[in-house]
C-alpha cells in the first residue's frame, strides 16, 4: 500500500498539470491571445531580418490596460524611424542682416511673379520599417515635393532615402534606404479586428522628440474626414502631434494597426490610416511606384430623403448617379443619371462613399455586377471595370526630363479639391521643385489659360502646344491664380 501512494500522488499531480494546461489553452483561445493576424505572412516579413516580436500577452483581457507599456515600447523602438525632409516652399523669409527691413529680393519676386521667393524649409515626420531590406512606410504628405529625405534609425545612424512610390488618395508612401545590415521589421496586424475601447500606442517623433510613445484607446473606426473617397480612419485619443505623421499606431499585441496621419487642432482627437488599407497599396507601390484602381465612370451624390421621395424610393440607401462619364464602363453598360446604385457584386452600397471603396478594391479589367434602381425597379448589369484615369505629366518628349508639371482637365470634384471656383479648363495639380515649372513659379491650383498666346481648354491642347514649342523652345503660359492672371516663362527641355 505504501508503494502505491507515491505513484498515486504522481498521477494526481500529472493529471492536475494536464487539466491546468487544457484550461489555460481554452482561456487563451477565448481571449484570442495566441492569435496572429493574417498580415504575418505579408510581403513585409518576407525578407530575412529581425522581426519586432509581439509583446508577451498580458495576463488579462488584452483590451484592458496592462500594468506597463515598457516591454511593448522597447520591442518596437528599433522599427520606428525619424524622417527629415528638405522642401522648396514659398513664403516671406527675412535675412539675418535685414532685421527690421524688407528683403529686396523678396520684393522683386513678389512684384514680378506674384508670389514670394521660394526657399528651402525643413520638415519632420515619422515612419515604420516594413521590410528588412530598408523599405519604410510613411505618409505621402511627409515626403511630398521634397528635394531631400533623410532617415535616422533608433541607433542614430542616418541614411538618404528615395521615394519608391506615393499614393495621394490614401496619403501613403513607401521609401527606401540602403542600410548596411538587415533592419528590424514591424509586424503588420489586422485593423479590422480592432475594437472600440481597445488600448493602442502611438509612436513617432512629435516636434522632433524622437521615439516618443503615447497611449490611448480606439475611440472610433471608419471615420470620414472628407479628404478622399477612401477615408476610413481609426480615431484615437492617444496623443498625435506634428512630427507623428507616418509613425505606427500599435495594438497591445505589438502589431501595427494604423499609420498616424492627422489631428484636430487643440483637441485630444487623432486619426490613423488602417493598416489593412495600407496593405492594399504597399505591394503596388513597391512594384510600380503608384497605385492603379478600378473605375466605373460615374459621378455620385447622396440619396437625400427629398431625392428618395422624388425618385419613388422607400428609403435613402444607395448612391445617386448624377453624371455618367462618356466612354466609361458605366456608359457602355447603359447606366444613366438618376439611377441609384445599391450593390456591387452583391455587397450593399449603403451610401455615396461606399461605392468608390468597393470599386477600388477590385482588379482593373475584372467583371462586376452592378445592382441599381431605376424608376423604382431593381435592375442589374454586368460590366468590365476600367482603370481610374491618373494625372499625366505634361510636355515630356521621349527621352527628356520634362517640365516637372502635372496637369488635369478640371472636373467639379477636382475643382472642389483644389478650391477653385470654376470647373472648366486645365488645372495644375503638381509642380516638382527644382524643375522648369518650379523655377517659373507655377503652383498647384493654377489654371492654364494660354500656351504661347494660344487659348487652351483641355489638357490635350496644352500638351500639343507644348510639343509644338520644340526642344529648347520658349514657352509662355498665361495662368489664372486667384483673382488675377499671371504669365510664366519656361524653356522646353533639350533632348
Amino acid at each position: 500500500m505504501s508503494d502505491l501512494r507515491p505513484r498515486i500522488r504522481w498521477v494526481s499531480w500529472a493529471a492536475a498539470c494536464l487539466a491546468c494546461f487544457l484550461v489555460g489553452l481554452l482561456v487563451a483561445s477565448g481571449l484570442n491571445l495566441p492569435h496572429r493576424s493574417a498580415a504575418a505572412k505579408f510581403w513585409t516579413e518576407g525578407a530575412p531580418g529581425p522581426v519586432a516580436q509581439a509583446a508577451p500577452a498580458p495576463p488579462t483581457d488584452p483590451r484592458e490596460r496592462p500594468p506597463s507599456f515598457v516591454e511593448l515600447a522597447r520591442r518596437l523602438q528599433g522599427t520606428v524611424v525619424n524622417i527629415s525632409t528638405t522642401k522648396a516652399v514659398g513664403g516671406p523669409r527675412r535675412h539675418p542682416d535685414l532685421e527690421g527691413r524688407r528683403d529686396p529680393w523678396g520684393d522683386f519676386f513678389e512684384r514680378f511673379f506674384g508670389h514670394p521667393r521660394p526657399f528651402r524649409g525643413r520638415s519632420l515626420g515619422s515612419g515604420v520599417i516594413v521590410n528588412a531590406e530598408g523599405y519604410i512606410l510613411t505618409n505621402a504628405h511627409v515626403v511630398e515635393q521634397t528635394a531631400e529625405i533623410l532617415v535616422r534609425l533608433s541607433d542614430r545612424h542616418e541614411y538618404a532615402a528615395s521615394i519608391v512610390g506615393r499614393d495621394a488618395k490614401t496619403d501613403l508612401a513607401l521609401i527606401k534606404i540602403a542600410a548596411e545590415a538587415p533592419l528590424a521589421v514591424a509586424t503588420l496586424g489586422d485593423s479590422d479586428a480592432l475594437q472600440i475601447g481597445e488600448w493602442v500606442l502611438a509612436i513617432g517623433n512629435p516636434f522632433g522628440f524622437e521615439h516618443s510613445v503615447t497611449a490611448g484607446i480606439v475611440s472610433g473606426k471608419g471615420r470620414d474626414l472628407g479628404g478622399s473617397p477612401y477615408d476610413q480612419y481609426i480615431q484615437t485619443d492617444a496623443a498625435i502631434n506634428p512630427g507623428n505623421s507616418g509613425g505606427p499606431l500599435v495594438s497591445m499585441r505589438g502589431e501595427v494597426v494604423g499609420i498616424n496621419t492627422a489631428i484636430i487642432p487643440n483637441s485630444h482627437i487623432g486619426f490613423a490610416i488602417p493598416i489593412n488599407l495600407a496593405k492594399t497599396v504597399l505591394v503596388q507601390l513597391r512594384d510600380q511606384g503608384r497605385v492603379t484602381r478600378a473605375w466605373l465612370g460615374v459621378l455620385l451624390q447622396p440619396v437625400t430623403r427629398e431625392a428618395a421621395r422624388s425618385l419613388g424610393l422607400t428609403d435613402d440607401r444607395g448612391a445617386l448617379v448624377s453624371e455618367v462619364v462618356a466612354g466609361s464602363p458605366a456608359a457602355a453598360a447603359g447606366l444613366r443619371p438618376g439611377d441609384v446604385i445599391v450593390a456591387l457584386d452583391g455587397q450593399p452600397v449603403a451610401g455615396v462613399r461606399d461605392l468608390p471603396r468597393l470599386v477600388a478594391g477590385r482588379p482593373v479589367g475584372s467583371t462586376a455586377e452592378v445592382a441599381f434602381l431605376r424608376e423604382g425597379k431593381r435592375k442589374t448589369v454586368r460590366l468590365v471595370l476600367g482603370e481610374l484615369p491618373e494625372e499625366r505629366v505634361a510636355a515630356r518628349p521621349e527621352g527628356d526630363g520634362g517640365l516637372g508639371l502635372t496637369i488635369r482637365d478640371l472636373t467639379p470634384d477636382l475643382a472642389r479639391e483644389l478650391g477653385l471656383p470654376a470647373a472648366e479648363g486645365v488645372a495644375v495639380t503638381a509642380v516638382e521643385p527644382g524643375t522648369e515649372a518650379g523655377r517659373a513659379g507655377l503652383k498647384q491650383g493654377d489654371r492654364i489659360l494660354e500656351v504661347n498666346r494660344r487659348p487652351v481648354t483641355s489638357a490635350a491642347e496644352v500638351r500639343e502646344a507644348l510639343r509644338e514649342a520644340g526642344q529648347g523652345g520658349a514657352i509662355l503660359l498665361l495662368v489664372r491664380r486667384g483673382e488675377r492672371n499671371l504669365f510664366a516663362a519656361l524653356k522646353a527641355p533639350e533632348r
